[in-house]
């Protein structure tokens, strides 16, 4: 039964296979096993990023196409469901009505990008993505009357999300349940769902021919596949997921703008995440998402204690600083590159493959 769910595609390590419940059991009991708004916080962003990265991945890993127009996607799903909350009021109407619209955006989009673009020499399809994708958050940035402009849009969820709603008297295991915990149990739901049948597909014939096309496309054109058809495919589908996960972050935050869903920034989160779970594994997006997030989150508290620690000496004092995390990160990110190059799913695959010969 499990091996149906996962769509035969097993983690073929163990240690891989214990990351994987461990961070699955840690997402599914953060409201209750981390109490705190900002560990509530960062489990939600994980969730998100988890599928936006596995939807990348279906594009850069499964398929070989490099595009920085992923996090267009995400704002059209996040601002389908904040225009849509404000101007049609709280409720699911606006929910499913925003989604489905944002949805049917991304769909043309993408076509209409995978067509015409497609075509060129893949340096030039990421030049291309780039421009769409910065003249969409220019875009975004100046109607104003209809994304709020620079400041975004806030809004409020249907009553069920509403932080306000408490159905119950007494808490349950000691947390305070609310409209939030159910956000966040939607969230975590609806990503399982959806990255499984990102699972389904990459594991599919479909998925099989977009893997012959990343290794060969000039072979698996001979033997009679459309690449351009299977990449624009690919394109649409992967769009139509990180729309669906930047309507999860909607929901999560109750507000959208144009740092929270189109700056260039999460793109280059979630080229790093890909490198850091490894490309071409719907697992590494799992992983690599909980790892990066985790350590963006809390790699500052990590420092001010080390700080505090060495105190009384003045060099070490400044290098360990909370100020100086980014440069800390970026350390973390150049030696995982180095210690896991095929990413950390591929080296604990390796691992396993040694082991067992």
């Amino acid at each position: 039964m499990l091996d149906r769910l996962l769509s035969h595609d097993r983690p073929r390590s163990r240690l891989l296979a214990l990351a994987l419940v461990v961070v699955l059991l840690a997402l599914a009991v953060a409201p209750f096993a981390f109490p705190g708004a900002k560990a509530l916080s960062v489990a939600a962003k994980t969730l998100v990023f988890i599928l936006l990265v596995a939807s990348f991945d279906l594009l850069l890993g499964y398929t070989g196409i490099v595009s920085f127009a992923h996090t267009m996607f995400f704002g059209i799903g996040a601002y389908g469901i904040a225009i849509a909350s404000t101007r049609l009021g709280a409720g699911w109407a606006a929910v499913l009505a925003g989604t489905a619209a944002a949805l049917l955006l991304s769909l043309a989009l993408s076509l209409v990008i995978g067509l015409f673009s497609l075509r060129v020499k893949a340096i030039f399809y990421a030049m291309i993505t780039l421009a769409v994708a910065a003249a969409f958050q220019t875009l975004a940035s100046q109607l104003s009357e209809l994304t709020g402009g620079e400041d975004g849009l806030t809004f409020r969820n249907p009553e069920w999300l509403s932080p306000s709603f408490e159905p119950f008297e007494n808490a349950i295991l000691g947390l305070d349940v609310d409209g939030k915990i159910f956000t966040y149990y939607l969230l975590f739901a609806a990503v399982l769902l959806l990255f499984l049948a990102l699972l389904r597909i990459v594991n599919s014939p479909f998925g099989r021919v977009l893997q012959a096309i990343r290794e060969n496309d000039f072979r698996a054109e001979a033997i009679g596949y459309s690449t351009v058809v299977y990449r624009t495919w690919s394109n649409v589908l992967s769009a139509l997921f990180a729309t669906l996960a930047g309507a999860l972050l909607a929901l999560w935050l109750r507000y959208v703008g144009p740092d929270t869903t189109l700056s260039f920034e999460i793109m280059l989160d979630i080229l790093l995440i890909v490198v850091i779970g490894g490309m071409g594994t719907m697992y590494g997006a799992a992983l690599g998402a909980a790892l990066f997030v985790l350590a963006q989150n809390y790699l500052q508290d990590l420092l001010a204690l080390g700080a505090t620690a060495f105190e009384g000496v003045p060099l070490l004092s400044r290098i360990v600083s909370p100020d100086r995390w980014l440069l800390w990160l970026g350390v973390l990110f150049v030696l995982s590159v180095y210690y896991f190059p095929t990413g950390i799913v591929g080296r604990l695959r390796a691992f396993a493959l040694r082991h067992r010969a």
